[in-house]
């Protein structure tokens, strides 16, 4: 993964019932939190690599996941948002992706948060029907184990965003979203946390919430993303742990996309 400004200049759940880690892994039993029967034709339409037999566009994910892991381990990091420098660049479904390839790693667990409240799209990939979510937990105090899904895939828990929230900025911000972003990160050591967010350059609340992240990840859109953009988004972020980058929808055809 390139810098931004390299670019520039040329992006366990708490509910769950028991995790025994053994030779093979860590085993995640699902006693209270919602399990989801997915829909694989969806899941396919949807590009949600769970979906696909193994092939190099999938090993492109597990080798954004091993990247990705190697500096976050090395720095003991739990936490990562996952952003863009506008909409359509496919950092919803990069940190679906991703959280999945975490989740395929024995030894890991993952929870994706859908923290774009103002264009929630995890539910919506998965194919999950839910009203509830994140911003439940910060309005009305519902209880976020209430909330989790399990997608059917193994170590990999969701929470979708939940109703909109116009004060989303705010929200994210708040003292009751710190406690819980540490609760996360604090409980289960062998959890990986994503959080999908709004563009960086078009809404205040990715800019606002990524101090309480350990880092942050960007995705940029072959054709698409300016420099002036990337040295934007470099800017906002100067003070930011940059994992990296993700060029996204390149028109690279040694790793095609295989239905």
């Amino acid at each position: 993964m390139n810098s931004i400004q390299t670019l520039a200049d040329k992006n366990q759940p708490s509910n769950a019932g028991s995790g025994d880690a053994n030779r093979d892994g860590l085993n995640v039993a699902y006693s209270q939190t919602r399990v989801h029967t997915p829909n694989q034709q969806l899941l396919k339409e949807n590009r949600i690599i769970s979906a696909f037999t193994p092939g190099p566009w999938l090993e492109a994910y597990r080798m954004l996941r091993t990247r990705c892991l190697q500096s976050m381990d090395s720095m003991e990091w739990k936490t990562l948002a996952i952003t863009s420098t506008s909409d359509k660049t496919g950092n919803s479904l990069t940190a679906a992706n991703l959280a999945i390839s975490i989740a395929m790693e024995l030894d890991k667990t993952a929870l994706l948060v859908d923290a774009n409240f103002l264009n929630p799209a995890i539910a919506n990939l998965f194919g999950i029907q839910t009203d509830t979510g994140l911003s439940d937990y910060l309005l009305h105090d519902k209880e976020i184990s209430s909330m989790l899904i399990n997608p059917g895939i193994d170590r990999l828990v969701v929470l979708p965003a939940g109703k909109p929230l116009f004060n989303s900025t705010e929200m994210l911000r708040s003292p009751k979203m710190v406690r819980l972003v540490n609760e996360l990160k604090s409980r289960y050591p062998s959890r990986i946390i994503i959080f999908d967010m709004p563009p960086i350059l078009s809404h205040d609340d990715t800019l606002g919430f990524s101090p309480y992240v350990d880092c942050v990840l960007l995705v940029v859109e072959e054709g698409k993303t300016k420099s002036d953009e990337l040295k934007h988004a470099a800017t906002l972020l100067k003070d930011i742990n940059v994992l990296g980058t993700v060029f996204n929808k390149s028109t690279d055809h040694k790793i095609p996309f295989q239905d």
